[in-house]
């Protein structure tokens, strides 16, 4: 794998892992009355906003969103890890096409917020309108079925502790700190997506609001659950731990699969 390749992947794990744990830390000092917010990746770009020199850090986790995209483009396009071309194996490049996407729809929301300068942040989400009422159940059908199998993907991960295999921690002095993280950010992302997947199969069977979910509404759903609050910090923690945990293992990313 080329060089340049490598360091577009690992300058996009940064902006992935920085998004992360902004996400969960705002969202954690709302579960514990300190400020902050229920957040999602807009809010976090509105945070970044409001900061000295904000409008360079957003610049800055732009690209690097941009570069995560690029990435995902890669290794569902080309390959580069061997991954392979079986049922298996493309269900799989499929998934790493679909986080392009995603991310690079992040990435469009932090220029976004960059050229508009001073626009409220919000979920990001956005209404399906314009489109006939069939297809939007069957686009909201298919991301739930989507954040269900990734649901799944991320316990059996955190459960067998895969999560490590793609990254070389042996001489890493902070290893223990770096697993535990790791164990608690899977397993947060998965009851997330689990959310999501409830949410958007309620949207669109259920007659619910048919407008594109995220992070935010996920933290809604918990806050207003039973001991919602409790609820809500232990899975935003989870997040800042996952963001921990992307950030701190970026360098150490395994590129020979």
């Amino acid at each position: 794998m080329k060089d340049s390749t490598k360091k577009i992947a690992i300058i996009g794990l940064v902006g992935k892992g920085t998004v992360y744990l902004l996400v969960g830390v705002l969202t954690l000092l709302t579960a514990l009355n300190m400020g902050g917010s229920k957040s999602g990746k807009s809010s976090a770009f509105a945070f970044l906003e409001k900061q000295a020199y904000g409008q360079v850090l957003l610049g800055i986790l732009a690209a690097s969103l941009l570069c995560y995209a690029i990435w995902r483009f890669i290794q569902s396009l080309s390959d580069p890890e061997n991954i392979g071309s079986d049922a298996k194996a493309k269900a799989k490049r499929a998934g790493f096409f679909l986080s392009a996407l995603f991310y690079l729809s992040f990435a469009f929301l932090a220029v976004k917020k960059i050229v508009s300068s001073g626009s409220s942040g919000g979920s990001g989400g956005s209404k399906l309108q314009g489109l006939d009422p069939t297809i939007v159940t069957v686009v909201l059908a298919i991301i739930g079925v989507g954040m269900a199998v990734k649901a799944i993907i991320h316990f059996v991960q955190a459960y067998k502790g895969k999560f490590l295999d793609k990254y070389r921690v042996g001489d890493l002095k902070m290893e223990k700190f770096v697993r535990k993280a790791g164990y608690i950010g899977f397993y947060a992302r998965s009851a997330v997506m689990a959310i999501l997947s409830f949410i958007f199969f309620r949207a669109a069977f259920g007659g619910g609001s048919k407008e594109m979910k995220g992070t935010k509404e996920a933290f809604s759903f918990l806050q207003d659950s039973s001991y919602g609050t409790i609820l809500m910090g232990v899975t935003a923690a989870g997040l800042a731990a996952y963001g921990l945990f992307v950030l701190a293992l970026s360098r150490y990313r395994k590129f020979d699969g």
